[in-house]
Protein backbone atom coordinates (compact mmCIF):
# COMPACT_ATOMS: atom_id res chain seq x y z
CA UNK A 1 0.00 0.00 0.00
CA UNK A 2 1.32 3.34 -0.66
CA UNK A 3 0.92 6.66 1.12
CA UNK A 4 -0.04 10.02 -1.14
CA UNK A 5 0.63 13.75 0.14
CA UNK A 6 -2.00 15.03 -2.55
CA UNK A 7 -4.60 14.06 -4.20
CA UNK A 8 -6.72 16.69 -6.55
CA UNK A 9 -9.99 15.98 -7.82
CA UNK A 10 -10.59 18.87 -10.05
CA UNK A 11 -7.13 20.11 -11.20
CA UNK A 12 -8.25 22.39 -14.20
CA UNK A 13 -4.86 23.85 -15.83
CA UNK A 14 -2.81 23.18 -12.53
CA UNK A 15 -1.97 27.12 -12.35
CA UNK A 16 -3.42 27.76 -8.77
CA UNK A 17 -2.15 24.67 -7.33
CA UNK A 18 1.19 25.61 -7.96
CA UNK A 19 1.42 26.64 -4.13
CA UNK A 20 0.36 22.80 -3.27
CA UNK A 21 2.50 21.00 -5.75
CA UNK A 22 5.43 22.39 -4.48
CA UNK A 23 4.78 21.68 -1.31
CA UNK A 24 4.13 18.24 -1.97
CA UNK A 25 7.17 17.55 -4.28
CA UNK A 26 8.71 15.20 -2.49
CA UNK A 27 5.39 12.74 -2.14
CA UNK A 28 3.29 11.29 -4.76
CA UNK A 29 0.53 13.43 -6.34
CA UNK A 30 -2.82 12.42 -8.02
CA UNK A 31 -4.44 15.34 -10.12
CA UNK A 32 -7.96 14.66 -11.54
CA UNK A 33 -9.22 16.55 -14.57
CA UNK A 34 -11.56 15.50 -17.30
CA UNK A 35 -11.97 18.50 -19.51
CA UNK A 36 -10.10 17.74 -22.30
CA UNK A 37 -8.33 21.86 -22.83
CA UNK A 38 -7.76 21.83 -19.43
CA UNK A 39 -5.88 18.59 -19.26
CA UNK A 40 -3.47 19.36 -22.33
CA UNK A 41 -2.75 22.44 -20.16
CA UNK A 42 -2.38 20.57 -16.98
CA UNK A 43 0.15 18.12 -18.46
CA UNK A 44 2.07 21.34 -20.14
CA UNK A 45 1.99 23.11 -16.61
CA UNK A 46 2.96 20.60 -14.42
CA UNK A 47 5.83 18.68 -16.64
CA UNK A 48 8.77 19.61 -14.41
CA UNK A 49 6.99 17.28 -11.13
CA UNK A 50 8.44 13.67 -11.90
CA UNK A 51 6.14 12.60 -8.91
CA UNK A 52 2.77 13.62 -10.28
CA UNK A 53 -0.05 11.15 -11.73
CA UNK A 54 -2.62 12.71 -14.01
CA UNK A 55 -6.49 11.08 -14.40
CA UNK A 56 -8.33 12.03 -17.38
CA UNK A 57 -11.36 10.54 -15.95
CA UNK A 58 -14.25 11.72 -13.11
CA UNK A 59 -14.59 10.55 -9.80
CA UNK A 60 -18.59 9.33 -8.84
CA UNK A 61 -20.59 6.83 -7.02
CA UNK A 62 -20.42 3.76 -9.80
CA UNK A 63 -17.82 2.98 -12.10
CA UNK A 64 -19.44 3.23 -15.44
CA UNK A 65 -19.05 5.42 -18.49
CA UNK A 66 -20.73 9.11 -18.05
CA UNK A 67 -21.92 12.26 -19.78
CA UNK A 68 -19.61 15.10 -18.76
CA UNK A 69 -20.40 18.60 -19.98
CA UNK A 70 -17.99 21.72 -20.03
CA UNK A 71 -17.30 25.07 -21.67
CA UNK A 72 -15.92 24.87 -25.35
CA UNK A 73 -12.16 26.27 -25.26
CA UNK A 74 -12.75 28.94 -28.21
CA UNK A 75 -15.89 29.88 -26.23
CA UNK A 76 -13.78 31.10 -22.78
CA UNK A 77 -12.60 34.30 -24.53
CA UNK A 78 -15.99 35.38 -25.71
CA UNK A 79 -17.47 34.47 -22.66
CA UNK A 80 -15.05 36.92 -20.51
CA UNK A 81 -14.80 34.98 -18.19
CA UNK A 82 -11.02 33.11 -17.14
CA UNK A 83 -13.13 30.61 -14.69
CA UNK A 84 -15.66 29.36 -17.24
CA UNK A 85 -12.66 26.53 -17.90
CA UNK A 86 -13.82 25.35 -14.93
CA UNK A 87 -16.88 24.79 -15.05
CA UNK A 88 -17.19 21.40 -16.46
CA UNK A 89 -20.27 19.05 -14.81
CA UNK A 90 -22.76 15.82 -15.20
CA UNK A 91 -25.55 18.08 -15.57
CA UNK A 92 -25.76 20.60 -18.28
CA UNK A 93 -28.20 22.67 -16.84
CA UNK A 94 -25.88 23.59 -13.95
CA UNK A 95 -23.97 25.16 -16.21
CA UNK A 96 -26.58 26.89 -18.21
CA UNK A 97 -27.74 28.25 -14.13
CA UNK A 98 -24.54 30.23 -14.37
CA UNK A 99 -25.87 32.62 -16.59
CA UNK A 100 -25.80 36.47 -15.75
CA UNK A 101 -25.68 39.54 -17.56
CA UNK A 102 -21.95 39.40 -17.25
CA UNK A 103 -21.67 35.48 -18.18
CA UNK A 104 -23.96 34.84 -21.18
CA UNK A 105 -23.32 30.88 -21.61
CA UNK A 106 -25.58 29.82 -24.19
CA UNK A 107 -26.26 26.12 -25.41
CA UNK A 108 -23.94 26.40 -27.78
CA UNK A 109 -20.98 27.22 -25.89
CA UNK A 110 -21.14 23.64 -24.03
CA UNK A 111 -19.49 20.58 -25.78
CA UNK A 112 -19.54 17.05 -24.23
CA UNK A 113 -17.87 13.95 -23.93
CA UNK A 114 -18.77 10.40 -22.74
CA UNK A 115 -16.33 9.94 -20.15
CA UNK A 116 -14.80 7.09 -17.95
CA UNK A 117 -16.11 7.83 -13.95
CA UNK A 118 -14.28 5.96 -11.10
CA UNK A 119 -15.38 5.57 -7.77
CA UNK A 120 -13.13 6.49 -4.81
CA UNK A 121 -13.03 3.37 -3.91
CA UNK A 122 -11.74 2.31 -7.32
CA UNK A 123 -9.22 5.01 -7.29
CA UNK A 124 -7.66 3.87 -4.21
CA UNK A 125 -7.21 0.54 -5.54
CA UNK A 126 -5.92 1.61 -8.66
CA UNK A 127 -2.95 3.38 -7.06
CA UNK A 128 -2.84 0.99 -3.84
CA UNK A 129 -3.68 3.96 -1.47
CA UNK A 130 -3.95 3.73 2.14
CA UNK A 131 -2.90 7.10 3.42
CA UNK A 132 -4.03 10.54 1.90
CA UNK A 133 -2.66 14.12 3.56
CA UNK A 134 -4.35 16.31 1.38
CA UNK A 135 -7.63 15.49 -0.86
CA UNK A 136 -8.85 18.64 -2.42
CA UNK A 137 -11.96 18.77 -4.42
CA UNK A 138 -13.77 20.90 -6.25
CA UNK A 139 -15.95 19.91 -8.89
CA UNK A 140 -18.94 21.95 -9.75
CA UNK A 141 -21.72 20.38 -7.20
CA UNK A 142 -20.25 16.02 -7.40
CA UNK A 143 -18.55 16.93 -3.77
CA UNK A 144 -21.81 15.67 -2.47
CA UNK A 145 -21.17 12.33 -4.50
CA UNK A 146 -17.24 12.08 -3.91
CA UNK A 147 -17.38 12.96 0.08
CA UNK A 148 -20.57 10.35 0.48
CA UNK A 149 -19.37 7.93 -1.00
CA UNK A 150 -15.71 7.46 0.80
CA UNK A 151 -15.49 4.81 3.50
CA UNK A 152 -13.11 6.93 6.32
CA UNK A 153 -12.62 3.98 8.40
CA UNK A 154 -11.04 2.06 5.17
CA UNK A 155 -8.91 4.97 4.22
CA UNK A 156 -6.61 7.32 6.08
CA UNK A 157 -7.18 11.17 4.76
CA UNK A 158 -5.30 14.07 7.20
CA UNK A 159 -7.13 17.15 5.58
CA UNK A 160 -10.16 17.42 2.89
CA UNK A 161 -10.58 20.79 1.29
CA UNK A 162 -13.82 20.99 -0.96
CA UNK A 163 -16.13 23.60 -2.42
CA UNK A 164 -19.14 23.92 -0.70
CA UNK A 165 -21.72 26.07 -2.78
CA UNK A 166 -22.97 24.12 -5.38
CA UNK A 167 -24.14 21.11 -2.86
CA UNK A 168 -27.74 21.05 -3.39
CA UNK A 169 -28.02 23.11 -6.64
CA UNK A 170 -26.19 25.28 -8.59
CA UNK A 171 -25.30 28.15 -6.12
CA UNK A 172 -27.73 26.35 -3.24
CA UNK A 173 -26.58 25.22 0.32
CA UNK A 174 -28.86 22.85 2.42
CA UNK A 175 -29.63 19.28 3.22
CA UNK A 176 -26.71 17.33 1.37
CA UNK A 177 -24.31 19.85 2.81
CA UNK A 178 -25.24 18.93 6.48
CA UNK A 179 -25.17 15.95 6.00
CA UNK A 180 -21.63 15.71 4.97
CA UNK A 181 -20.90 17.99 7.38
CA UNK A 182 -22.12 15.45 10.43
CA UNK A 183 -20.25 12.29 8.40
CA UNK A 184 -17.30 14.09 8.29
CA UNK A 185 -17.64 15.60 12.27
CA UNK A 186 -18.52 11.55 13.01
CA UNK A 187 -15.54 10.54 11.59
CA UNK A 188 -13.35 12.74 13.96
CA UNK A 189 -12.66 15.70 11.34
CA UNK A 190 -12.88 19.61 13.11
CA UNK A 191 -14.57 21.75 10.26
CA UNK A 192 -13.78 25.58 9.18
CA UNK A 193 -14.53 27.27 6.43
CA UNK A 194 -11.79 29.04 4.48
CA UNK A 195 -13.89 31.97 2.72
CA UNK A 196 -17.26 31.70 1.17
CA UNK A 197 -17.03 28.77 -1.05
CA UNK A 198 -14.51 26.21 0.52
CA UNK A 199 -14.50 24.20 3.81
CA UNK A 200 -11.16 22.85 5.24
CA UNK A 201 -11.79 19.37 7.34
CA UNK A 202 -9.30 18.48 9.29
CA UNK A 203 -8.70 15.16 11.18
CA UNK A 204 -8.24 15.47 15.16
CA UNK A 205 -6.16 13.09 15.79
CA UNK A 206 -6.80 13.22 19.53
CA UNK A 207 -7.64 9.76 21.56
CA UNK A 208 -9.37 10.23 24.51
CA UNK A 209 -8.72 7.52 27.44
Amino acid sequence: MSEFGLVIIGAHIGVHINKDLEEYKNQKVILIEPVPHNLKSLKTNTIKYKNIFIEPVTIGNKNENRMFYYIKEQSIAKLGKHWASGIGSFDKQHILNHKTKRFKVRDDDIDTIKIESLTFKALCEKYQISKIDKLQIDVEGAEYEILNSINYKKISINKILFEFKHFDGTFKEGEKLDLIKKKLIFNNYDLTQVDQENILAKKNNIIYN
